[in-house]
């Protein structure tokens, strides 16, 4: 049996909810794969719990079997519609907060203008977000706060990504080991899934670190220019090509945007998937 675990962003990945067009046999394709018993669905989305219910219900997806949710500060396993948080997750990635709580971290930063908390539902124990401007020099605002953090011993992520619906810029703060990625590779070990047969589905700059980790990763036809060349650059540098494709379109007389790049790049790294797409 082959066993596969795909990881999936929702927002501009496995959503319609940018500005491309979608093919419209996309996600019912997703949909019909989604219920193969050798696939295990993992939604892997900035999103917390509310909004990736919302997400499900609103667009017509499948229940995954995971969610990681909140950039990675947030796991789920779901079982007969019932979201059980993974406190084992949880226990994780407390270290690197370094006993600081929210709120402390964000007095951190109180005095940079150019940055605006995110709404309350959007912030937990291990997740800091911060919305600023799209233009702003954003390497240079990370390294500055990047220093504040080592001051108090905390080892911290910042994910900068961009919101192209409100064209705004999109900072989060997690703690080190609670990004998408690390998250992932939690769920692969605990749950005995190799990487041979893991693959993961993206498009935007917080995908990147897991675009360009040696996953098997996809990104969308429909993706930023400037997250493709980043991630191509990448995983240039790092010898990795071959775990990084670009879907193209044309795949099942598809576009490659959105839940149809999700399919294509899934069937270029595992060719067992055309015939399950392909079978009644």
């Amino acid at each position: 049996m082959t066993k596969l675990l795909l990881c999936c962003d929702l927002d501009r990945t496995l959503l319609p909810n940018g500005s491309q067009e979608e093919s419209p046999q996309a996600r019912p394709l997703f949909r019909k794969l989604a219920k193969h018993p050798e696939l295990t669905l993992a939604y892997v989305s900035g999103r917390h719990k509310g909004l990736l219910l919302e997400a499900i219900q609103q667009y017509d997806l499948p229940v995954p079997d995971y969610a990681i949710g909140d950039v990675g500060t947030t796991l789920y396993e779901i079982q007969n519609d019932k979201w059980r948080a993974w406190r084992a997750w949880e226990e994780e990635i407390a270290p690197d907060w370094a006993g600081c709580s929210h709120d402390e971290l964000a007095t951190l930063f109180e005095d940079i203008d150019d940055l605006v908390l995110q709404e309350p539902e959007k912030q937990n124990t291990f997740k800091l977000s911060y919305y600023a401007p799209m233009d702003i020099d954003y390497a240079a605002l990370l390294v500055k706060m990047d220093a504040r953090l080592k001051r108090l011993n905390v080892h911290a992520s910042l994910i900068w990504s961009i919101d192209e619906a409100r064209h705004i810029g999109l900072l989060d703060v997690l703690p080190k080991g609670a990004t998408k990625y690390h998250a992932i590779r939690f769920l692969m070990a605990h749950k005995n899934f190799a990487l041979s047969n893991t693959v993961f589905a993206g498009d935007s700059g917080n995908d990147l670190p897991v675009l360009t980790s040696g996953l098997q990763a996809v990104l969308v036809r429909n993706a930023r220019r400037e997250v493709v060349e980043e991630a191509l650059h990448s995983v240039r540098e790092k010898g990795i090509t071959q775990c990084l494709y670009l879907a193209q379109g044309n795949f099942l007389g598809m576009n490659g945007n959105y839940a149809a790049g999700v399919l294509e790049g899934l069937a270029h790294f595992q060719p067992v998937v055309l015939d399950w797409l392909e079978s009644e």
